[in-house]
Order: structure tokens, then C-alpha cells, then sequence
């Protein structure tokens, strides 16, 4: 595996499994995902920000957010909000978190026409570099489908992007 490549696979036909090395200490990976000024630096694809952003980091936690498009280039996207929700289970620092992820909105209802997924990330010492690997366990293979038709994998790249880009300006 390249340094800087995302690599994606599916298991069981409802995890989607990502991985990808980061030229950063562990420690500082991991704080990237629990403080919400770091958040917002750098979550979601390009030519979107993230202007809410709460974070209750304790198992029982919640993580409320807000990605809206800020690019005109991205047409019918340009404007767009897209709320999600996180409900934290268990955080092992610097090694794990693991949260169920929802879609909803703006007062952090559940959307249940949305697939959930429950989240498993673990944080992998590679000394001066990080391995991330993300599993996303959906409820069936419809669940998976429907967000990889919107471009999940796309989008977690180009995030996953934004955070490189950013953990190596603060090394």
C-alpha cells in the first residue's frame, strides 16, 4: 500500500472496510477526530466545511454536525446541508472509537429513511506514521449500496485527503 492511498474493501457484502497510512504520530491522528476546531478543519469532501460541529467525546456522547457545500462548482450541491449524527460506544485513546453514525437533521433528529452504520476505527502506531482503519458495518447489503451509490468511498478519499493535508502542516 502507497502512503497516501485510500484503500477500500467490502466484507460480508454490508462492512465497508477503509484503510490508509498518515505521515503523522498517532496521538495527533487521533485528536484530529475528537476535538471539534480540528474537525471542522478538515471533515468532509472538498468544497465543503463543516460549519456545526459538537462534540460530547465520552461513551453515551453525541457528535452533532453540519457538512454544506461552499463550492459553485459543484452545481445542484452548491448550498446543500447534510446533517449527521454520532452516538459514541467506546473510546480507547488513542486506539479506538467506536460509534454508531446516523444521518438527521438540523435539531439532530434521526432520519430513518437513511442507512445507519455502526463505526469502528482503530488508530494503528506505526511510530512517526499512523495506520487508520475504518469499518462501517451497515444492517444489510441494500444499506451498503445505497451509501456507496451517493459516493461514499469518494468522499471518505477526499476527506481522508483534507486530514493528511492537515496533520502534516501540524507535525
Amino acid at each position: 500500500m502507497s502512503n497516501n492511498s485510500l484503500v477500500s474493501r467490502v466484507e460480508n457484502d454490508r462492512v465497508l472496510v477503509l484503510e490508509r497510512i498518515f505521515n503523522a504520530p498517532r496521538e495527533l491522528v487521533f485528536k484530529m477526530f475528537k476535538e471539534p476546531e480540528h474537525l471542522k478543519r478538515w471533515w468532509g469532501p472538498k468544497g465543503w466545511e463543516l460549519p456545526v460541529c459538537t462534540i460530547d467525546f465520552h461513551p453515551g456522547g453525541v457528535w452533532h454536525y453540519c457538512m454544506k457545500c461552499i463550492d459553485q462548482n459543484q452545481g445542484q450541491f452548491f448550498g446543500m446541508e447534510s446533517w449527521g449524527k454520532g452516538v459514541y460506544k467506546e473510546i480507547i485513546e488513542p486506539d479506538k472509537i467506536v460509534y454508531t453514525d446516523y444521518f438527521s437533521n438540523a435539531e439532530g433528529n434521526l432520519n430513518q429513511s437513511m442507512p445507519s452504520s455502526e463505526i469502528t476505527m482503530e488508530f494503528i502506531d506505526l511510530g512517526e506514521k499512523t495506520k487508520l482503519i475504518s469499518r462501517a458495518e451497515y444492517v444489510s447489503s441494500e444499506a451498503l449500496t445505497t451509501v456507496m451509490d451517493m459516493g461514499m468511498v469518494q468522499g471518505i478519499t477526499e476527506t481522508w485527503d483534507r486530514l493528511n493535508e492537515l496533520v502534516e502542516s501540524l507535525k
